[in-house]
């Protein structure tokens, strides 16, 4: 048992969407340097899920608490970094550079009206630089490549000095080169800045090393603190409801 503060305490939570459940009584919590992945399959409720902790959507019953405090008293915005789903698919032809996008993550802590001080340049200089876009200041959102946009999306939630970092399924529209270099960059943020990490993820063998909790949702969910032992082919089998059969390149995840 943990008597430290949660950053995130889910309690009895439901939603319902005309006559459909999406999410069921759903009870748990998130602390201080967790590195969490939300498996589930499509139309689970994933998503909704992430959308209700940051108060994007409205229970129908129960509440999130948040260091504490219920949603509508909860002011400290800047200390959650959010990359939604799809965040890399930008158009195009937007008409921004990728250090006018990241910047824009000062945001939370100024308002839009306020003016850009030497501190938010350095935040936003220091933020390119952790996801490694900083060379690419100057160039337009439309000529990055996948990866590319990926990472200065991510380097846009940084900007605010976040002690969370939530991202949903961060690697749509991502090449397999460039999964790899984002979850290794991932990994250091967990590790090396100490930023509690929460995504959703299909990426199985990805969880199996790093992750510290799991979170299953399919409308309800289960949490287990040891991963590796989850992701048996019984529970992925149960969770998705089809026959599963896990293939992994490391050790550390067993095939049927």
């Amino acid at each position: 048992m943990r008597f430290d503060l949660p950053i995130f305490d889910v309690r009895n939570l439901s939603l319902n969407i005309g006559n459909h459940t999406i999410l069921k009584k759903i009870t748990l919590q998130i602390f201080k340097g967790e590195y969490v992945a939300i498996i589930g399959p499509n139309g689970g409720g994933k998503t909704t899920f992430v959308r209700t902790l940051l108060g994007l959507q409205k229970p129908t019953v129960g509440e999130v608490l948040i260091y504490g405090k219920p949603l509508e008293a909860f002011k400290e915005w800047e200390k959650i970094g959010y990359v939604p789903q799809r965040a890399t698919l930008i158009d195009k032809n937007f008409p921004a550079t990728a250090h006018d996008i990241v910047k824009m993550g000062r945001l939370p802590k100024k308002g839009f009206f306020a003016f850009y001080t030497d501190e938010d340049k350095r935040k936003t200089e220091e933020a390119m630089k952790k996801m490694n876009v900083w060379r690419l200041k100057d160039r337009l959102v439309g000529e990055l490549s996948g990866g590319q946009r990926q990472r200065m999306m991510i380097a846009r939630a940084l900007a605010s000095d976040p002690s969370i970092l939530i991202l949903d399924e961060p690697n749509t529209g991502v090449d397999v080169a460039s999964q790899k270099v984002f979850y290794d960059l991932l990994r250091e943020l967990h590790r090396n800045d100490g930023i509690t990490v929460l995504f959703i993820t299909h990426d199985i063998g990805v969880i199996a090393d790093d992750i510290t909790k799991l979170i299953t949702i399919n409308q309800s969910a289960q949490v287990c603190n040891d991963p590796k032992e989850a992701l048996s082919c019984e529970s992925v089998s149960e969770l998705y409801g089809i026959e599963a059969h896990l293939l992994a390149n490391h050790k550390k995840v067993k095939s049927c």
